[in-house]
């Protein structure tokens, strides 16, 4: 019985992560669009955990190319694209130095790009793996079918934008104390 309750559980979390997906989504807009103070203990740890974030989902996707073809190179190709973006996003961002402090007022379109492509990859996450457990039968696996290879890229896109955008971050700040 124990076990019984713990998989409906378990099902129940999944769907209501699912249900709440969109929320999540607006919210993170919402979140990355708004008006903030810069600070020295938030920029260091944010990069330290996309470091962190970044080594491992580098060595994932390295390991995943043994059985999804081109994983890796997905991978990589989208943590330059994101890295390009996110050189975009500190270009675009408005900075208002008030007195000592430094605030940061992100790009609204950049932020909102960046939440689509989580979006749609998602969203096409979800399609294709229905559409690849309906075609099991054929010779290749539904993970290859999936679209992780894409998933990865699309992951990384993300990784890319915020771990040069923090560093553009620490830099403006750590730039700012010197004058100061």
């Amino acid at each position: 019985m124990p076990i019984l309750l713990l998989a409906v559980f378990i099902v129940f979390m999944i769907l209501l992560s699912i249900a709440l997906l969109p929320l999540t989504l607006i919210q993170r807009y919402r979140v990355g669009t708004a008006r903030r103070p810069a600070r020295g203990w938030v920029a260091a740890l944010n990069l330290v955990a996309l470091f962190l974030s970044t080594a491992l989902f580098l060595i994932t996707a390295l390991v995943t190319s043994t059985w999804v073809p081109d994983a890796f190179r997905y991978a990589l190709m989208g943590l330059g694209v994101g890295c390009v973006l996110g050189i975009l996003g500190l270009v675009l961002t408005r900075w208002e130095p008030r007195g000592e402090a430094l605030y940061y007022t992100p790009n609204r379109w950049l932020v909102l790009a960046v939440t689509l492509v989580v979006t749609a990859r998602v969203l096409y996450g979800f399609w294709r793996s229905w559409q690849a457990w309906r075609a099991a039968f054929e010779h290749t696996t539904w993970v290859v079918q999936s679209g992780v290879a894409g998933s990865l890229a699309a992951g990384a896109v993300v990784l890319g934008y915020y771990l040069v955008y923090w560093t553009g971050v620490r830099r403006m700040l750590l730039r700012r104390r010197r004058r100061v």
